[in-house]
């Protein structure tokens, strides 16, 4: 799938929503220009696609995709209840991709819990730009669920433990308190096995990162700011300016304020970073 082959464009991404109560209504064969996500409160029905008769009963939810030709239609016996959410834009194609269903597999199975109340906070097109972005958030949270609960084989990839770790680090930098165990409780995997993964992809270790992290920013602080050392070193994690001065001439070879002076000269040269030392 994606965006031009089913006209979908970028702006809002609810267009519409409702509930039908028990009853005998049926739609189609037709088609949609929108993604419209069932999901059924009570009773049972039946989903067509193709040649496919797909039955659906309660809690169960199933999906209309654009330009795909769908007929339902409930059980005379037991007639379904449902909520629906028609939406559409570019950003619904990344959510969906997250998601174990398609035209091919448009029903899964019911969930550990009932989505009743979060389809009721998705609203159809709203005026105020405000109400817009409320009923967008609460689709993408209500889509979040079937991500969880349905994820795709895209999000079920083995996950990216270094990748985790780096982006904990850039976020926590300026923590003094941030540990290599932080990151490890973080990561939620053995500690010695991320320490091998991430030496392997960065060459280097967990606090010769952070370390590389905090003087990077230092140095931006240094040639963008008129910040004092010491508040410098306070806004990259080191309580101690001292301490921060000598790790810094350890990675630059220059002084903070060695450092902003050649910088505004504009003759600064600096060495190969080369993690900054720690282990861990």
């Amino acid at each position: 799938m994606n965006s031009k082959e089913f006209g979908l464009g970028e702006g809002p991404m609810v267009k519409g929503n409702g509930y039908k109560p028990p009853n005998l209504h049926r739609w189609g064969p037709g088609v949609r220009d929108v993604y419209a996500l069932h999901y059924i409160v009570s009773g049972r029905g039946y989903l067509k696609t193709g040649q496919t008769v797909h039955p659906v009963e309660t809690g169960e939810s199933f999906m209309i995709f654009p330009q795909t030709e769908v007929y339902y239609y409930p059980d005379p016996q037991d007639p379904w209840a449902y909520c629906w959410i028609e939406f559409s834009g570019a950003e619904a194609l990344r959510l969906l991709a997250m998601i174990h269903i398609s035209p091919d597999q448009p029903v899964v199975t019911a969930a550990p819990q009932d989505f009743r109340a979060m389809f009721d906070q998705v609203k159809g097109y709203q005026q105020e730009p405000y109400a817009r972005e409320r009923s967008d958030a609460a689709l993408h949270l209500l889509l979040s669920y079937y991500m969880e609960y349905y994820p795709s084989e895209q999000a079920s990839l083995k996950k990216d433990y270094v990748g985790s770790a780096k982006a904990y680090i850039e976020s926590n930098y300026w923590k003094s308190s941030l540990s290599v165990l932080d990151v490890v409780e973080y990561v939620s995997i053995e500690r010695s096995y991320l320490f091998r993964l991430f030496k392997k992809e960065t060459g280097t270790s967990i606090s010769g990162y952070l370390t590389t992290v905090r003087i990077r920013r230092a140095s931006e602080l240094l040639a963008e700011s008129r910040l004092s050392v010491k508040s410098l070193s306070y806004s990259v994690g080191y309580h101690d300016p001292l301490y921060f001065s000598k790790i810094f001439k350890k990675v630059t070879s220059y002084t903070p304020s060695q450092y902003r002076k050649v910088y505004r000269e504009g003759t600064l040269i600096l060495p190969p970073a080369d993690g900054g030392g720690g282990s861990g």
